[in-house]
C-alpha cells in the first residue's frame, strides 16, 4: 500500500509524539505501569505466561533480545522470586524457567495499574473507538516489527492463554468497560 506524503507525515509525527510522550512520563509511567516488575519484566514474564515453562533461548527469541541479556534478566526475576527455574526433563544439562505464584501476581497487579492509566488516559473514548484502536496499534506494531527486520507477533497483545487475566477495578455502571492493556514490551525494552 502506499501512503500519500499527508498520511504519513501525520502518522510519523504522531508515532513521534507518542515516544516523546512516554519518554516524559518516564520513571513516574514506569513505577505506575510496572509496579513491582523491572521494566524488562513485562517482556519475559508475559511469554512463560502465555506459553509455559521455557528455555531461556526461546524465551530470549520471544522478547526479542540476545540470550546473554535474557539470562541475566531472567536471574534477576528469579532472585525476585517472580520466575523458578528446573531442570528440563528432555535434558537435564537445560532448565526451563516458569513464572512463580509470585510472578502471576505480579502480572496481575501490572495489569490493574495499566488498566487504570488507560481507563484515565481513554476516559472519553467509547468501546468501539478504543477496539479499532487496539486492533490498528496491533497492526502497527506487526508492521514495525516487519520494518526493522524482526519477524510480526501476530496476537502478541491478546489476552493470556495459560492464566485469567485480573478482574478490571470496578467503574461506575455508565461507564464503559476499558479496554485490554498491551501485554507486549514497550519500546526501549532492551530490544536488539
Amino acid at each position: 500500500m502506499q501512503l500519500t506524503p499527508e498520511t504519513s507525515e501525520r502518522l510519523t509525527a504522531g508515532v513521534a509524539r507518542l515516544v516523546r510522550t512516554v519518554k516524559h512520563l518516564g520513571p513516574r509511567a514506569a513505577a505506575d505501569l510496572y509496579g513491582d516488575l523491572p521494566s524488562f519484566g513485562w517482556a519475559l514474564l508475559v511469554p512463560l505466561e502465555q506459553d509455559g515453562a521455557q528455555r531461556c533461548s526461546a524465551l530470549a527469541e520471544r522478547a526479542g533480545v540476545d540470550v546473554s541479556v535474557a539470562s541475566r534478566q531472567v536471574a534477576v526475576l528469579e532472585r525476585s522470586g517472580l520466575v523458578e527455574r528446573r531442570p528440563d526433563p528432555l535434558d537435564g544439562r537445560a532448565s526451563l524457567i516458569d513464572l512463580s505464584t509470585a510472578g502471576v501476581a505480579a502480572l496481575a497487579h501490572t495489569r490493574r495499574l495499566r488498566g487504570r492509566w488507560a481507563v484515565e488516559a481513554l476516559a472519553d473514548w467509547t468501546e468501539g473507538e478504543a477496539r479499532e484502536f487496539s486492533g490498528l496499534l496491533e497492526k502497527l506494531a506487526d508492521g514495525l516489527d516487519r520494518a526493522g527486520g524482526r519477524p510480526a507477533r501476530a496476537g502478541v497483545l491478546a489476552a493470556p492463554a495459560r492464566a485469567p487475566a485480573a478482574p478490571a477495578p470496578e467503574t461506575p455502571a455508565s461507564a464503559p468497560p476499558a479496554p485490554a492493556p498491551p501485554v507486549s514490551a514497550t519500546p526501549g525494552e532492551n530490544r536488539r
